[in-house]
């Protein structure tokens, strides 16, 4: 999450190489080459693109769980870049049967037909957050199942908030909220908020404002609109008047860097920021809160990625119930305990948020989050608009988001 524009640029190329092995005949969509499907035990290859050896640990563990249940195998890789390995895996004819899907990505491979679609058939697929059903929706199909989530909040220095002279009832739940307290913050001398320079974390107020990049659907551009264009007005008054700041700005690497050393008094960050914190920061205390409404009410982003299921794999049935003991409540409990994820599953709200209610406010905003722009063919679209986010404080957003529009039209088609 921190390292997102070397993720994308990754991520990019080798989706181009995934696009060009589709359109060259790969037969992702020749329903005749389907491979013949075997109904014994399976050997099934998973590819994850882990966070670390306590991810690694756990998905194995389940692994060998449910492959000790069902009589087949279960070999799962970390990869050392999973978006080049699978590019490389589909362009060699050879991906793993079940892999995981970054959000941002999601639409590219399922417009080339290299998914399978088979969320539906999962027990209570209805279960998962409908933000999150919407994210792996493609063309009216819910293709793969959410593993984990997390969303947007506001993360606020509990001793820097007291020396600025506020307390609980100034947490802010507004936009004219947030400027008042950021206005009360620096005259303490004291910089407000850090905040990252993409759509990853500015797009929450285009969102609160009731824009977003795209319609629901992924067909339209809807980049220019009234409603983006005072979000990122109000971003901007906040940028030139130094109540926020982006990281680079603070000689930090990213918001929860930032936030960490004590640079700004509040951050916009995921739940990904505990680990952080407790590993590089553990003597600041904090607290977490919903991101403030905007002039449409609440909006925050959500990131996540599903269990692909390879159009090609010969263990399809096999794969789907892997991915359905992968994603019972209980097992993204274990998840949850073990690497610090935030389960997909509405049944699954209240033992997280008994067992750790300090991400309640997390949790809450999958209600109301806006996932990835869910539209292939969109990466140097979108690498381009966080370059105009960069120069907000300076730049015109009406002609940023004129740009994004016809930028946007022009990936869409």
């Amino acid at each position: 999450m921190k390292n997102t524009t070397v993720r994308m640029a990754v991520l990019g190329a080798a989706c181009a190489a995934l696009l060009s092995s589709a359109a060259c005949g790969s037969g992702f969509d020749d329903k005749a080459a389907a491979p013949a499907q075997s109904s014994g035990p399976a050997d099934l290859q998973i590819l994850i693109g882990s966070s670390g050896d306590a991810e690694t640990n756990a998905v194995k563990e389940a692994a060998e769980a449910w492959a000790k249940k069902t009589g087949s195998k279960a070999t799962v890789t970390p990869a050392q870049d999973l978006a080049q390995q699978l590019g490389q895996a589909f362009a060699g004819d050879n991906p793993p049967d079940v892999f995981y899907v970054d959000a941002s990505r999601f639409a590219d491979y399922a417009s080339v037909g290299a998914l399978e679609p088979y969320a539906d058939k999962l027990s209570d697929a209805s279960d998962f957050y409908p933000s999150l059903r919407a994210t792996f929706t493609y063309n009216g199909t819910f293709y793969c199942a959410p593993k984990d989530f997390s969303t947007l909040a506001l993360v606020i220095n509990d001793d820097m908030w007291a020396k600025a002279g506020l307390g609980e009832g100034d947490v802010p739940t507004t936009w004219d909220q947030l400027r008042a307290v950021s206005e009360k913050i620096k005259a303490k001398g004291m910089t407000p908020l850090a905040v990252a320079d993409t759509r990853d974390r500015i797009g929450a107020f285009m969102v609160q404002a009731g824009g977003w990049i795209v319609s629901s659907d992924g067909k339209q551009a809807t980049g220019d609109s009234p409603e983006n264009l005072e979000a990122l007005q109000f971003v901007q008054s906040l940028l030139k008047d130094k109540l926020a700041m982006f990281p680079s700005q603070l000689d930090a690497g990213w918001g929860g860097e930032a936030f960490g050393k004590g640079k700004a008094v509040m951050t916009i960050e995921g739940n990904w920021i505990k680990g952080a914190l407790k590993a590089d920061f553990p003597d600041v205390k904090y607290s977490v809160h919903e991101l403030p409404a905007g002039p449409k009410g609440k909006g925050t982003l959500s990131f996540t990625n599903c269990w692909g299921i390879s159009a090609k794999s010969k263990y399809k049935q096999q794969a789907i119930d892997f991915v359905e003991a992968m994603t019972t409540v209980d097992q993204q409990m274990a998840f949850a305990r073990a690497f610090g994820v935030m389960p997909s599953r509405q049944s699954a709200k209240d033992a997280y948020t008994k067992e750790f209610p300090a991400d309640a406010p997390f949790v809450d905003g999958a209600d109301y989050a806006q996932g990835p722009v869910n539209a292939p063919k969109m990466d140097s679209v979108l690498a381009d608009f966080d370059t105009g986010i960069q120069k907000l404080a300076s730049s015109d957003p009406k002609a940023l988001l004129e740009r994004l529009q016809k930028n946007t039209e022009a990936a869409l088609g």
